[in-house]
């Protein structure tokens, strides 16, 4: 088999997105598929921001969702961007998958507020569920629960008060 036909094999394997990324030098980690096709890469917190630009100048140039999920008691937060590159003809638009996986201790992802604005109240609920900081979005603070919370609710190792106290009633 030729240099050329392992390097034609191993882009397909890994998807357009990874490929381009690659071939301009951008730190990612490709995760394959998910069950509908759609390329999913791995990016460090640290690259994010430089690698989210990557996409967008690709093409990705609609943030379809970002949701955020514990990936275990006491293992990492996994911050989750689905980008979508929209076209004229509404068939013809391709997704990508990006996560972020950040130690829960001190869980840090630069925000994307800056390349797509529709990230502004998402990034808010991974923040006011999760207790991911979005570093440099404009208006990070709790948007679900009270600003007087403690603690992060989805989180699989949070312990639920036994008590509540009522909020807001009148």
């Amino acid at each position: 088999m030729s240099a050329t036909s392992i390097d034609k094999f191993n882009i397909e394997k890994r998807g357009r997105l990874s490929a381009w990324s690659t071939k301009y030098r951008f730190s990612h980690r490709p995760l394959g598929f998910d069950y509908r096709g759609v390329e999913t890469l791995q990016v460090k917190a640290e690259d994010w921001l430089s690698v989210a630009v990557a996409p967008y100048a690709y093409g990705f140039n609609y943030l379809r969702s970002q949701c955020a999920y514990d990936s275990a008691p006491g293992g990492s937060l996994v911050s989750v961007y689905h980008l979508t590159q929209v076209r004229d003809q509404a068939d013809q638009s391709e997704e990508v998958c990006t996560k972020i996986f950040v130690p829960r201790k001190e869980p840090k992802i630069p925000s994307v507020y800056w390349v797509w604005k529709s990230s502004d109240l998402q990034e808010r609920e991974s923040y006011d569920m999760l207790g991911i900081i979005y570093e440099g979005h404009p208006h990070l603070r709790r948007i679900l629960m009270p600003e007087s919370w403690v603690g992060w609710p989805l989180r699989k190792d949070y312990v639920v008060p036994n008590f509540y106290e009522l909020q807001d009633a009148f």
